[in-house]
């Protein structure tokens, strides 16, 4: 994407209205008169040339420029971005009832084991770990009977309803035919066995991941499950030959994080939509044998799963839309571009929609009001997954807050066009931030909260910024209505501790060293 801010001797220089909506005019913390802060220079932060291009600043509504991005990341920039195979794994891993083995060595299997924090209302095979741990001698006589065995064996033990295998680097280096073996052992066990090619070093971007457990999906699981005989009064129609009773349709690139599916589901429900299946959160395998059966496919995480949505559109002609259930206007917006979806042959569920609507906001605005008058006002820096970047933005207003900085580390072009056109004037966006760079960025700008994952929480404290945890790791739901309601009490914990004032002396420190 084209870069939408100027240079000037090898830094990002920053016009004198774009200095005015980032630069903090006062040297004291908003939290403490007694804390320093550091000037902020003409250009954004000093760093290496060939990263200049990956920051850039918002300019105006029309602008839709955006740093360089999806590329590989510099060589020892320490890049903190996860690779091809575990971004197949989050895609998957929500799976309940199925077997998630690893093969490899133990450490691609325990650097990702329960990395999604999704949750399960039945079946919890999902949790277990399981790898087939290669060993030196395995890399040098391949491992291919290694996996037959262990696939026969958690089998025998477990009866799952079907195995993911996942390829890493070490497999597709020595070469192990990770579809023929999947192949015989499924004659054998009749039972799904099915591979995923996930080798880590097939890209810089964990997003090939992503697509990849897609692909594994559509290859060997949805489309699958058996046509039921249809009862009296149904009918069949399509191509894919579904079975048409209640409106219906699949929850695409929603994991349950936190148990966010099951505020999301709920409200759905209510309007007289039948879920066919979640993909993949507290999913099981014959949801999602039959998630071609839906009506339509309405698609959370756009940064996961839209290429999942257009491949089913392709092969079952099944339409899609775009939803966001964070924050109130986009959770009403979503649930009301649903009812458009069906209002030709179910006029009657855009009235259920309103009526819960208008019940739920009148709640949350009671409810958030408290923690609204305490956070207006206050500045945020987003860094998260691609999806976010963008989903958090009107949530963060909503609340009062401006949103002054956002980015992702492995953000596609149609990611930062989405920020572009979201984020409002002089909105800082950064690309794929080594650890150096955001520490900088964060004690330049030094916003009232950093929300971001668990790398950067112990950055953040270190740096007397409040933290707010949105990535897999966190406990608490934000979806929906009620979700928000639990946000608006996140970020309020978190800005308003007085445990802030304690770190003045520390923070002064820093600044004097540098």
């Amino acid at each position: 994407m084209k870069n939408s801010s100027k240079k000037f001797n090898g830094f990002e220089s920053l016009k004198s209205s774009d200095k005015e909506s980032l630069e903090i005019k006062s040297i004291k913390s908003p939290q403490n008169d007694d804390m320093i802060i550091t000037e902020v220079p003409d250009s954004i932060i000093k760093t290496l040339e060939s990263r200049i291009g990956h920051m850039c600043v918002k300019k105006d509504e029309g602008d839709e420029g955006g740093p360089t991005c999806n590329m590989a990341s510099v060589p020892g920039a320490v890049t903190q971005r996860s690779c091809v195979y575990g971004g197949a794994r989050v895609v998957l891993m929500p799976i309940t009832d199925a077997i998630h083995l690893v093969h490899g060595p133990i450490g691609c299997a325990a650097c990702t084991w329960d990395i999604r924090g999704s949750r399960s209302s039945g079946e919890e095979l999902y949790k277990k770990g399981f790898s087939t741990n290669l060993q030196e001698k395995d890399i040098v006589f391949g491992g291919e009977k290694k996996l037959s065995d262990t696939i026969l064996e958690l089998n025998g033990i477990y009866k799952p309803e079907a195995i993911f295998v996942y390829s890493t680097c070490v497999v597709g280096l020595i070469g192990d035919d990770l579809k023929s073996v999947c192949r015989e052992a499924e004659k054998i066990i009749k039972c799904r066995v099915i591979p995923v090619q996930s080798e880590g070093f097939r890209s810089f971007n964990k997003s090939l991941g992503h697509q990849l457990a897609c692909d594994a999906m559509l290859d060997h699981l949805i489309g699958t499950g058996k046509l039921e005989k249809p009862e009296l009064g149904q009918t069949l129609r399509g191509k894919t030959q579904k079975i048409i009773s209640n409106p219906n349709l699949n929850i695409v690139g929603e994991f349950n994080v936190a148990g966010d599916l099951w505020a999301i589901q709920p409200m759905i429900e209510k309007m007289g939509i039948t879920v066919q299946s979640a993909i993949t959160g507290d999913s099981c395998v014959k949801e999602i044998a039959n998630a071609h059966r839906a009506d339509l496919n309405i698609v959370q995480c756009q940064k996961s799963s839209n290429y999942l949505a257009r491949q089913m559109k392709e092969k079952y002609g099944i339409p899609h839309l775009k939803v966001n259930f964070f924050g109130i206007e986009d959770t009403a917006k979503s649930l009301l571009s649903i009812t458009d979806f069906f209002q030709g042959q179910h006029p009657e569920i855009r009235e259920k929609a309103k009526k819960i609507i208008e019940t739920e906001i009148k709640k949350v605005r009671s409810e958030i009001s408290h923690y609204k008058n305490r956070l207006t006002g206050k500045r945020v820096a987003v860094y998260v997954g691609g999806n976010k970047a963008w989903s958090l933005i009107r949530a963060f207003e909503e609340l009062g807050m401006k949103v002054i900085m956002t980015g992702t580390q492995n953000g596609l072009p149609e990611d930062y066009q989405r920020i572009m056109e979201t984020v409002n004037e002089g909105t800082l966006v950064v690309d794929d931030a080594n650890s150096m760079e955001l520490a900088r960025l964060l004690q330049k700008y030094h916003p009232d909260l950093i929300v971001s994952g668990a790398k950067e929480k112990y950055m953040a404290h270190k740096l007397g910024i409040p933290f707010c945890d949105f990535n897999h790791d966190r406990i608490t739901s934000f979806a929906g209505f009620k979700g928000f309601i639990n946000f608006a009490k996140e970020v309020d914990r978190a800005v308003s501790s007085p445990v802030w004032k304690l770190t003045s002396k520390y923070y002064q420190g820093i600044v004097k060293n540098e």
